[in-house]
Parts: structure tokens; C-alpha cells; sequence
């Protein structure tokens, strides 16, 4: 249970330095620490007593029955496969790169806390997604590291009676893949990973788990088909029929393919007719606004790959292709894992309700002659695992002025009013140490990546010096992709310039994030952000800390005073940081995009603009980029250095307040997990098991 502060401060306690080194994993601290290190522990009565502490409020956490069962007493025999390519659930394993593995991993977090019925299914990369670090030139490179599955805390799945790791195959261009199955506990959540490293596969197959996101497009499509078809079979293996299946994203959508073949041989039913009875089981969440994010496949490789598949449905090839294609006429259409995915479904949602509406227009066509609004798309705005994300200062916060039920009934929103009752002084004082906690870091790992790139000693002091705890302090960090505009702030270089050397009202921006390593202009902007900072002068307080990863987003969620999002309006689904910034008390500025569309309140935080559209690129980019430097200006920097005469920023700490009053209970996973439970869930294993009857009798 990663998301127990106090678990995680007692492998801290045994060797602080280490912990830090091994990313927080537990195993490989244990395996790394020496042996008179363990014993001491062991004689040290404060620490086993703290052991025991631990101890028995993970046993009490593992024994509770949760949320769900006694809220839905009627859900007898429920259980939910959730399909993901990528799960963010600790930096100590590296099986995502983003926002969409990290909402898996919070996904399956809160599953654990309601007692939701739910297992995970993904995918075990040796390498992982990519570590990236600048050159002297500030231009991003990438290097992978290997994953040692010994310091992971995951074990293989076993046959009971030979004791070997279980395994399934598939069929992938006319030959035999084997796959490993492996287990990690996420809680009271099993989390099943499918690994292809397996000395009785050819070369090319045991380098389909290698890399995240890694690799051409034969490598996507080979690892799509593991984790769809292959995650469908290590269930069965695994002696498990979930009544629901989840889809994250269009990843893994080919395990439609595989239910529908599993029911037709079954049941001797038709296509049709197994693709009704399937359907009925499967939930489809789109995370994407724009056709050029989905992967796409040309008919030719889903030919070479699924060649044998047509049989087994009960189509002919042009039959299996026109499942992913949007005009089932064009046989020159690339196959759409969304298309099938929406074809496949008897329920597909957005992850904002600004996302469903982009949603129903992007894909209108699949129901032709039904109006746009009421294309069956709904929405479930996504959140974050609020004890993964809140930093300890602001949970004993809340653990000692709201009620106990503050993250454990995702129904009861009016708890979080208590958070108004919480002293000034406290919550600036906590806010403070976590900002100071933010500087120190960050000037060791500026040490770190300035000396790797070569800068003499004078130059590492110097950089890392530049950040001051004490003022005020701008973050931004996400993915680089280019809609994302990580550039907006220095629309106006000589308007930052004045900005950066004011005295009175100073400032200083740390930012972060990676660019996919295909993607050229996200990497140019990484450049530009370095080269700025290469300026002189105050510019040396625009900072860019390398290798974004989990521990980074968690520290400069918590340390820095306001969340910058400057994304073109419509092409964020969602976005997760703002949330995770607010849960400790940032203030979130962004455009209305997203979540932060329905989680705007003038009081609670800042919007760029109010959605206008101007319809140039340029002329949008320029105005919104003086609303920024204009809401900085006139509203924020004067606000926050309002002090009264105990140095407190009055206003900003009610401005503060109000951030986690109003997104704490709206945008955390406990609450979307409810959600998608009440709305989804239930309804998917209802209509499924009345389709199942008799034989599948009433899906015919």
C-alpha cells in the first residue's frame, strides 16, 4: 500500500539516501541495505514499534470491506477487468510515461480503497518507458533502463501442481507467442502483467514487452494484440470470467475480438449475435480529442497479424477490417483501434464533459442519421488518489480538522468544508515547509544534470543558488506535445524579463516534462525553455528539472504556489495535475479546458481567457499569452505578497481553501471510481448476465 505515508517514512528511516536512490521501490531497498543495517533496526524499539503500527493499519485497511459491498448488495458475483497499456502506481516501477498509466495506477488504487471487485490487466516492460536527459545544447535525448523483476515488487503467477509460471499464448503472424503472467498487489487489487521475455520465443517476440511506447509500428500492434487477446486468455488461465470489461483507452481493444470468437465457440452463435452478448460486457474510455492520437493500423498489417482471426469470428476479412473503420465502405481506411473499440462496446465515456462533447463530434460518424448530442458517448471526469498525491504536511491537516470519512466515502462532498476551519497560519506554515522541501530538492538534482552536461563548478553553484524557498513559484510539467504550448510564458521575453526582476513581487517558474522522442517540435520547445534560462541574469530562476517522472510530479505538485495549463482549447481531455496541485492547496491558472472547464470558480482559481476562439493560431497564442502575463501582473503577484503583520498572505490563503473545497471532492478517483461503478459498472454486469441467460438465448 505505496499511498501510506507512514509505510513509506519507515523504509525512508532505514536509509534515507538509499530510499531516494532506488526510487522509493521497497524491494530493492531491502535487497540493497546491509545486513547489520537490518539487525539495528530490528534492536531499535522505537522503529518496531513503528513496524508494528504499520503493520496493523495496512491488516485493518486489507480486512475492511470497503465502499461497494454494503452501498450495492444486490452486485452479487461482479467483477471488472480493467485493460491498460501503462499503470503509474510508484516511481520505484516504471510501467508508464504519463498521465494516462498514472490515472490507471490511481484507478486501481481507489478501486482497492472501495473494495471494488476489479482486477488490472498490462503489460511488464524489461526497459520501461524512457530516462531523459538534455545535452550541452538543451536538446532532449533518451536512454532506457533495464527493469530487474527480482527488486520489483511483483511475482510470477504459478501452476499449483507443476510449479511453473503460467503462461498463454497467441497467434501473431502465423506463429506461436508465449507469455508470462505476473502478479502485483495495488491494495486489496491484483494487477496481472504479461511479459514475453521467454527463452522459447524468436527474438523479435521477446522484444514485444521490451519498451513502452517503444519501437515501430509492428511492435505496437504485436504488443496490442498481448495485452487484448493475451490478457483475455491469462484470465481464463487464471480461473477468472469478469462480467465486465474495461477498456482504458484503444489499446487493448482486440480482446473484443477474442470474447466474441470465445462466445461463438460456445455457443454456435452468429456474429451478430456473439458481438451483441461481448458488447453488452464491454466499456470503452476515450482519452483522446483528435483521430491523428488513435492508433491506426494499415489493412495490410492487420492482415499479416490477425490473419487467422476472420475464421474464428464468423467474417470474412473485409468483414474483421470494416469493424475498424469508420466508413465501413472504404477499404482503404487505416483500421482504428477507437473505431473497433466503439464498434465493440455497449458503453463508451469521455473523461470531461467538455471531452464528451469533442467526443460526439469526433465521432459522429459511427452512428449515422443520430444527432450529434445524442451519439452514445458519455462522460466520467477523471480524478486523482488523493493519499497518493497530498504531501504529508496537508493529511495531517486533514486528518485533524475534517471528519474521518474525508477520503473513504466518495458520496459525503460536504466534509471537505471543514477545510475552512483550518488555521491560516497552519496551512501557510505547511505550505511553506513543502515549498522549502521543493528548493533543496531541486538544486541537488540541478547539480546533478548541470554537471552532467559539463558546467564547470562556478556555473552548477550558481544555477542551483537561483532558486529561492521564500518566493513565489510558478509550476509547470506535463508531456511536450506541442498543443500543450509549455512556450505560452515566453511569448513576451522582455515583459518575463520585467516580471523575473521584480524586487518587490518575485518570482521564479520550474518546469518539466518529456517530449515523445519522434516528436521533433516538442523537443525544440524543451530547447527554447533551456535557452531562455541560458539568458542571464534573473532568467537563471527559469528552471527545467530533467527525467519528469512520478517522485518529480509529486514534489512540484506540492511545492510551488500556482499550477500553469496553457493547453489549445479542446485538445485536452482532461489533465490530472491541476488536481493533484490542488489537493495541497495550489492555485490552478489554465485555460478552460479539460476538467478545469467544469472545475473553474473565480474564487478558487485563475482562467486564461473564457474559451474564445479565435480561429488563427498565431492571434490565439498572442492573446492568450498577455491574459497570462496580465492575470500575473494585476491579480496573482499582488495578491500573493499582500502580507498582514504576521507575514501571512491573507487572501491567498483563502484563495488557497478554496482550491481544495472545490476540486478535493470533485476531481479525486474515489469519487470517479463511484462513479463509474454506479453509472457503468453495474449497468455493463446487468446486461450482461440477462444476455447471458439460457445460453446467451436473449443476445440472439
Amino acid at each position: 500500500q505505496a499511498w501510506n505515508p507512514d509505510a513509506a517514512a519507515l523504509f525512508a528511516r532505514l536509509d534515507p539516501e538509499l530510499w531516494q536512490e532506488v526510487d522509493r521501490n521497497p524491494v530493492a531497498l531491502l535487497r540493497r541495505l546491509p545486513q547489520e543495517a537490518l539487525a539495528a533496526a530490528a534492536e531499535d524499539e522505537s522503529f518496531v514499534a513503528m513496524v508494528a503500527r504499520v503493520q496493523v493499519r495496512l491488516e485493518a485497511y486489507l480486512s475492511s470491506p470497503g465502499w461497494f459491498p454494503a452501498a450495492n448488495p444486490a452486485a452479487e458475483g461482479i467483477r471488472v477487468a480493467y485493460f491498460s497499456l501503462e499503470f503509474g502506481l510508484d516511481p520505484g516501477i516504471p510501467l508508464y510515461s504519463g498521465g494516462l498509466g498514472i490515472l490507471a495506477g490511481d484507478h486501481l488504487k481507489s478501486a482497492s480503497d472501495l473494495g471494488i471487485p476489479l482486477v488490472g490487466v498490462g503489460l511488464l516492460y524489461r526497459n520501461g518507458y524512457f530516462h531523459q536527459y538534455l545535452n550541452a545544447d538543451g536538446w532532449q535525448q533518451e536512454r532506457y533502463h533495464d527493469l530487474d523483476f527480482a527488486n520489483q515488487p511483483i511475482r510470477r503467477e504459478l501452476d499449483e501442481q507443476t510449479g511453473e509460471q503460467l503462461k498463454v499464448t497467441v497467434e501473431i503472424d502465423g506463429r506461436t507467442v508465449h507469455a508470462g503472467i505476473w502478479r502485483a498487489d495495488v491494495g486489496r487489487i491484483a494487477l496481472y502483467l504479461l511479459d514475453t521475455n521467454l527463452p522459447e520465443n524468436k527474438r523479435e517476440d521477446r522484444d514485444i514487452t521490451r519498451n513502452l511506447y517503444g519501437g515501430d509500428v509492428e511492435t505496437r500492434i504485436r504488443q496490442e494484440i498481448v495485452l487484448g487477446i493475451g490478457g483475455v486468455r491469462a484470465l481464463r488461465r487464471l480461473g477468472l470470467n469478469p462480467s465486465v470489461y474495461h477498456m482504458n483507452e484503444g489499446h487493448s481493444a482486440f480482446l473484443a475480438l477474442e470474447r466474441i470468437s470465445e462466445l461463438r465457440e460456445a455457443t454456435g452463435a452468429s456474429f451478430d449475435e456473439a458481438r451483441e452478448g461481448a458488447a453488452s460486457q464491454h466499456l470503452f474510455t476515450t482519452h483522446t480529442p483528435v483521430p491523428a492520437g488513435i492508433d491506426r493500423f494499415s489493412p495490410d498489417l492487420i492482415v499479416k497479424h490477425l490473419g487467422h482471426m476472420p475464421q474464428r469470428l464468423g467474417l470474412d476479412l473485409d468483414g474483421m477490417l470494416a469493424l475498424g473503420r469508420e466508413n465501413v465502405f472504404d477499404r482503404h481506411e487505416f483500421f482504428s483501434m477507437a473505431v473497433l473499440a466503439l464498434r465493440t462496446s455497449g458503453r463508451c465515456n469521455a473523461v470531461s464533459r467538455l471531452h464528451g462533447e469533442v467526443s460526439r463530434r469526433m465521432w459522429r460518424n459511427i452512428w449515422p442519421g443520430v444527432p450529434e448530442p445524442e451519439a452514445p458517448i458519455s462522460h466520467v471526469t477523471n480524478g486523482v488518489h488523493t493519499r497518493t498525491w497530498t504531501s504529508p504536511d496537508m493529511l495531517r491537516l486533514f486528518d485533524r480538522y475534517l471528519p474521518a470519512a474525508w477520503d473513504s466515502d466518495p458520496t459525503d462532498h460536504s466534509v471537505w468544508q471543514k477545510v475552512a476551519d483550518i488555521p491560516d497560519e497552519e496551512l501557510w506554515r505547511a505550505h511553506q515547509h513543502q515549498r522549502e522541501g521543493l528548493v533543496t530538492w531541486a538544486r541537488a538534482r540541478i547539480r546533478k544534470q548541470m554537471e552532467h552536461r559539463g558546467a564547470g563548478h562556478e556555473e552548477v553553484e550558481e544555477a542551483a543558488a537561483a532558486l529561492d524557498p521564500n518566493i513565489f513559484t510558478i509550476g509547470f510539467a506535463r508531456r511536450f506535445a506541442t498543443y500543450k504550448r509549455a512556450t505560452l510564458l515566453l511569448r513576451d521575453i522582455e515583459r518575463l524579463q520585467t516580471l523575473l526582476e521584480d524586487d518587490d513581487r518575485p518570482l521564479q517558474i520550474v518546469i518539466a516534462g518529456k517530449a515523445h522522442p519522434a516528436d521533433g517540435p516538442g523537443k525544440e520547445m524543451i530547447r527554447e525553455i533551456v535557452k531562455a534560462s541560458e539568458r542571464g541574469g534573473r532568467f537563471s530562476r527559469l528552471v527545467f528539472l530533467e527525467n519528469y517522472d512520478m517522485d518529480v510530479a509529486r514534489r512540484l505538485v506540492r511545492g510551488c504556489d500556482i499550477w500553469l495549463n496553457t493547453p489549445r482549447r479542446g485538445m485536452e481531455a482532461s489533465g490530472t495535475s491541476g488536481m493533484k496541485a490542488a489537493l495541497n492547496g495550489l492555485v490552478n491558472v489554465s485555460i478552460l479546458d479539460g476538467w478545469w472547464d467544469e472545475g473553474f470558480t473565480g474564487e478558487a482559481g485563475y482562467a486564461i481567457g473564457r474559451g474564445e476562439s479565435y480561429g488563427d493560431a498565431e492571434l490565439q497564442d498572442t492573446i492568450e499569452s498577455r491574459a497570462l502575463y496580465d492575470l500575473l501582473e494585476r491579480q496573482i503577484l499582488p495578491e500573493f505578497y499582500d502580507r498582514g503583520v504576521a507575514g501571512i498572505p491573507r487572501k491567498w490563503v483563502q484563495r488557497m481553501k478554496r482550491s481544495i473545497m472545490a476540486c478535493a471532492p470533485a476531481f479525486n478517483t474515489n469519487r470517479m471510481v463511484c462513479d463509474y461503478t454506479d453509472d457503468l459498472y453495474l449497468r455493463a454486469h446487468r446486461s450482461g448476465r440477462v444476455l447471458a441467460g439460457a445460453g446467451w438465448t436473449q443476445a440472439k
